[in-house]
């Protein structure tokens, strides 16, 4: 920075003062020298260049406190877009009275400004008299009076301009109608008192990585939302039971109150109402080889789909149906072998047993996601070698492990535990054609195997089981004796298909051939107690759940025979066909709760059927007593009906 002396006749350099000599103000007086340049001690030296060097600073439109580096999230693009900041900065605003010139008002205003002026410029006021002027009356030569016009009245008049200017505007933003000048209630102050909402002191960094993993946690959260659909998954399956139930609203209604009141005229036999009829669409070329009601849920059961050809074996499938939708499965599980048995947990509702058609058997939960089995046997954990016909669950072992019972065609009877997440195998018994266990089937190779078709465990005797094969022998059992069987029966001349316990009766338990016949047996009693002829190849036999002397069975030529041994003990009191003529029914079996049997065909179908009243009649009861119920009296009606049996065994011994 540089100072100028004003001074012409000092000139200062630091501290130092010059004196002048010879000057002609006198010794001791300093010479004027002229304006000089005077420095700082603390300049810095700048050379020329640097001091004709031009430093300007440029005045730009962008706010220096406005942030330059906000992105947002674009969820129509899905990209992060730079968001645009408004840099403007009011500095000053004040809301204005001024008028646009070409509107509407401004061309008003305009007008009566230019009239105004007019009248101002002609001396004459521009507010009219209170009192007009009255008229002028002139007398005219004949003595007749004329009225004048007045001032006001004449065209030229001053006060006809004032009055032919616009009319006063009224304020459009505070005017209202006379009519609608009503006394409006003062606006009051309503308030009210609450707890203040908690708060706490946060704080973080906000950058772009922070924001950007914040909106990638958030979309992941949305993706996890959008997949997990149970929810919305439960909604629509309630929706679409309510939907099939308003479509099949007179089946339902039949299912649960319809009697067929004919059965009063045909008394003792009965009818079978069809209800619903159940497919999938993709298992229209398989067979029904397996039915298995649920005992938790009375309205699901399970389906096993497979093929008895066994020049034609592929694939197989697990269906899972409800009584309350007969359009699609409650679960659906793909298998690449043929479904051969089922059989499902009483307690465990969830748990399914599955026999294969290659040997393995597998266990699969419902309440799992996917289509896997959690466990299944291999080669290398005892898997069998030919076909399983049967597997049945048993109660939990001492260490509460689950475990079942499957039989093959290979002569063995395996124990199956769930010990973690694999299957334990042990051979509980082998199977041979001429009644002998072998005790080790490789010093024994003359001994033929026995090909095991059917299995089922006493009721309330949990050691005891019955094994059929294919020659036509049934084989009574227990898992503590593996080196022989208990008894041997002589029952059909062909395959047998199916040996069941009786619900009731301890002793007594049913089996059907392909040799036309089912058979009723005492298991202490070598022969049959009853033998019947059906004319045609019997699939399946199942016993009722509400009597101990009712049971059902189907034959190869589409018909369902339902016996009741209290009304008839040589004929059926129902037999109805059931399939189409094509089809040819595989499977029965009855719900444990109400009247209805299921029946599958080999065509894939399966059809629910209604007991008429006369099939599930109850015993009528003595005057003045009521009607007896429990599985003591179904247990007594077996009793006698045994006894009569016996009876002319007896007379004749």
């Amino acid at each position: 920075m540089s100072v100028y002396n004003s001074n012409p006749a000092v000139t200062r350099k630091g501290s130092n003062v010059q004196k002048v000599p010879g000057g002609k103000l006198g010794e001791g007086f300093l010479e004027p020298q002229g304006k000089g340049l005077i420095k700082p001690p603390d300049q810095v030296e700048l050379s020329e260049a640097e001091l004709q060097e031009e430093i300007t600073r440029i005045l730009t439109t962008n706010n220096p406190h406005a942030p330059k580096n906000i992105v947002r999230f674009s969820f129509k693009e899905r990209v992060y877009k730079s968001c645009v900041v408004d840099q403007m900065a009011v500095l000053f605003e004040m809301e204005g009275s001024l008028v646009h010139e070409d509107s509407d008002e401004g061309r008003r205003l305009r007008a009566r400004g230019s009239l105004c002026e007019e009248l101002a410029a002609g001396g004459i006021e521009t507010e009219p008299d209170e009192e007009k002027s009255e008229a002028t009356v002139t007398t005219t030569e004949d003595g007749g009076e004329v009225e004048e016009a007045g001032e006001d009245d004449r065209p030229d008049s001053v006060a006809s301009k004032i009055d032919r200017k616009e009319p006063k505007q009224t304020n459009q933003f505070n005017f209202s109608e006379r009519s609608s000048q009503t006394l409006n209630n003062p606006l009051r102050d309503r308030s009210c008192q609450t707890e203040p909402p908690p708060r706490c002191t946060f704080s973080a960094t906000a950058n772009q990585w922070e924001i950007y993993d914040a909106y990638v946690e958030e979309l992941q959260q949305q993706e996890k939302s959008q997949s997990d659909d149970s929810k919305l998954r439960k909604a629509a399956k309630i929706l679409e039971r309510m939907v099939h139930q308003n479509i099949f609203d007179d089946i339902a209604q039949d299912f649960k109150y319809f009697e067929d009141p004919s059965d009063e005229f045909r008394d003792p036999e009965g009818t079978l109402l069809p209800l619903w009829r159940f497919q999938y669409e993709k298992a229209k070329r398989l067979s029904v080889t397996a039915l298995c009601w649920n005992g938790k849920y009375q309205d699901l059961f399970a389906v096993g789909m497979g093929s008895f050809d066994f020049s034609k074996q592929g694939a197989g499938m697990l269906l899972v149906y409800t009584l309350k939708n007969s359009w699609f499965p409650e679960h659906i599980y793909p298998t690449t072998s043929g479904v051969m048995c089922l059989d499902i947990h009483k307690q465990r509702s969830y748990l399914v047993a599955v026999g294969f058609h290659n040997g393995s058997v597998a266990v699969y939960n419902l309440k799992r996601e996917g289509t896997e089995p959690v466990h299944q046997s291999t080669a290398k954990t005892g898997q069998h070698t030919d076909p399983v016909w049967q597997v049945r669950w048993q109660q939990d072992d001492m260490d509460n492990n689950h475990n079942f019972f499957s039989v093959s065609a290979d002569g063995r009877v395996v124990s199956w535990t769930l010990v973690k997440n694999e299957l334990v195998f042990t051979d509980i018994i082998r199977l041979s054609v001429n009644g002998t266990v072998p005790e080790d089937q490789e010093q024994s190779p003359q001994v033929s195997v026995a090909c095991g078709t059917a299995l089922d465990f006493h009721k309330q005797t949990d050691y005891l089981f019955l094994v059929g094969t294919e020659e036509g022998r049934i084989h009574k059992c227990s898992k503590t004796y593996s080196s022989q069987f208990l008894e041997t029966y002589d029952a059909h001349r062909m395959s047998v298909h199916a040996v069941k316990w009786n619900h009731f009766h301890s002793k007594v338990f049913i089996s059907c051939s392909s040799d036309y016949t089912v058979k009723i047996w005492d298991h202490t009693i070598s022969n049959p107690m009853f033998t019947f002829d059906l004319n045609a190849a019997v699939g399946d036999v199942s016993w009722s759940p509400y009597s101990s002397t009712v049971f059902a069975a189907v034959t190869t030529d589409g018909r369902v025979h339902v016996f009741d041994l209290t009304v008839n003990k040589y004929e059926a009191i129902c037999q109805q066909a059931v399939v189409t003529k094509k089809a040819k029914p595989t499977r029965i079996e009855f719900n444990p709760i109400h009247p209805i049997i299921i029946v599958g065909d080999n065509r894939g179908y399966v059809t629910s059927l209604k007991l008429s009243p006369n099939l599930r009649k109850k015993p009528k009861a003595k005057k003045g007593q009521e009607v007896p119920e429990g599985p003591e009296v179904e247990v007594a009606k077996m009793e006698k009906l045994l006894s009569l049996l016996r009876e002319p065994e007896q007379n004749t011994s």
